[in-house]
């Protein structure tokens, strides 16, 4: 069990990654609500407003690998509070140009920025709860992060009507200032993430390991290859929804708040699967959400506008839920000391994949047709069920290896 002081520095420090969650998703889901006012104040193509989005997403991809690297000699405290820094001050710049060109540099800077806060994150919690109800811990960082994604696009669509888009960029990125500010004094107080890795092994932890620090090179790929699939299927679905819904008959208006229903299941989802995980273990939970998922994306293919609609809550839940449970035990597989980094190639594994799915989706799409497409993608989830069989024994052979070498932690894995 956690100590009194400790567990509520682990609570403050959760509240404190929590906040950097919502705010560093807020900025980039603001982008679809911006993305039809930039078309058509800067007489964009739609290539053009696509690509505004693909650099501020392949920006933060790209960068969370050396984030991790980089926060191993400067602390991930203070890269946490320099990448924040430059989010808020990108979007503030943002609002003051007058062209493309300086708007998609912008944007490539704030997308780089914006790359440390997943990996480092998740990387603080997980100390904090070293030993502790980790999966609950991250479920519930997760769910900050889905929060900020309903709440601050919908608040800057409200601002942008009302006093201009410049007005709104402009206020939330003085917010992000603001907050790396508040951030910095904050870890600093808590004493999380202040010292470089090394300097933390040097006070006493066992010597590190060369590398990337992962105990268990077939667990972690098993667990990754499940996260890429997860994230692919996310990204696939949610681009051939729309067209879906509109092919049985939906109008614009109904597809966002189908959207939206989507999204709150998938908030509600992060959440509860991360508790649902401390008490029937990661492999049962990830079967459960997964065959979940594969069956709910046939039932709103299958079913008239009204049926699909009331499925998609549940959906939403069951496709957003395994992340919450991936999350937690990639901390099973790593020394802590080369977390940060892990958790940035897992990070870059699921975006990239994320990244790549709406394309091939498409392209399929086009071929056969959006029904079709999804039901596909919908059995292609069910390819995680193999990798989870593997990850089911990588987990079982930790668990008997720290029966020899001390308590359990994280019990209730497999």
């Amino acid at each position: 069990m956690i100590r009194t002081v400790s567990d509520r520095r682990a609570r403050a420090t959760l509240a404190t990654t929590c906040t950097v969650h919502f705010l560093h998703d807020g900025f980039s889901d603001l982008l679809y609500v911006l993305l039809p006012i930039w078309t058509r104040d800067f007489s964009l193509s739609l290539a053009q407003a696509g690509l505004l989005r693909s650099v501020y997403s392949g920006a933060m991809s790209t960068f969370q690998i050396p984030a991790g690297f980089l926060a191993e000699r400067v602390g991930e405290a203070r890269l946490l509070t320099v990448g924040t820094a430059v989010v808020g001050a990108g979007f503030v710049a943002a609002a003051a140009t007058g062209g493309y060109l300086p708007l998609l540099a912008l944007l490539l800077l704030a997308g780089l920025g914006s790359g440390v806060q997943h990996p480092l994150s998740a990387s603080l919690t997980s100390r904090a709860y070293e030993g502790g109800p980790l999966r609950v811990a991250l479920g519930t960082y997760n769910f900050s992060g889905d929060l900020g994604k309903v709440t601050v696009p919908a608040l800057i669509g409200v601002v942008s009507a009302a006093l201009g888009w410049q007005t709104a960029v402009a206020a939330y990125g003085a917010v992000g200032l603001g907050a790396a500010l508040l951030l910095a004094a904050v870890l600093a107080r808590l004493g999380q993430g202040a010292r470089p890795a090394r300097e933390a092994a040097d006070a006493g932890a066992p010597a590190e390991p060369v590398g990337w620090g992962i105990r268990d090179a077939g667990g972690f790929q098993a667990l990754s290859a499940v996260h890429g699939i997860d994230s692919a299927t996310r990204t696939g679905f949610l681009t051939l929804l729309p067209f879906v819904l509109i092919a049985k008959g939906s109008g614009v208006e109904t597809v966002g708040a189908a959207l939206a229903l989507v999204f709150a299941g998938g908030a509600v989802g992060k959440f509860v699967c991360g508790a649902v995980a401390e008490r029937v273990g990661i492999i049962r939970t990830v079967v459960l959400t997964e065959a979940a998922t594969a069956a709910l994306m046939l039932g709103v293919v299958l079913s008239p506008l009204a049926g699909a609609l009331a499925l998609l809550p549940v959906l939403g839940m069951a496709l957003n839920g395994t992340s919450s449970v991936l999350y937690g035990t990639v901390a099973d597989f790593v020394v802590p000391t080369r977390r940060a980094r892990a958790y940035g190639l897992f990070y870059t594994v699921g975006i990239g994949a994320g990244a790549a799915a709406p394309t091939l989706y498409g392209l399929v799409g086009d071929r056969f047709g959006t029904a079709p497409t999804m039901a596909a993608g919908a059995l292609v989830v069910l390819a995680t069920l193999p990798f989870a069989q593997i990850l089911r024994r990588a987990l079982a052979a930790r668990d008997q290896a720290l029966t020899f070498t001390g308590p359990r932690e994280n019990a209730g894995n497999t």
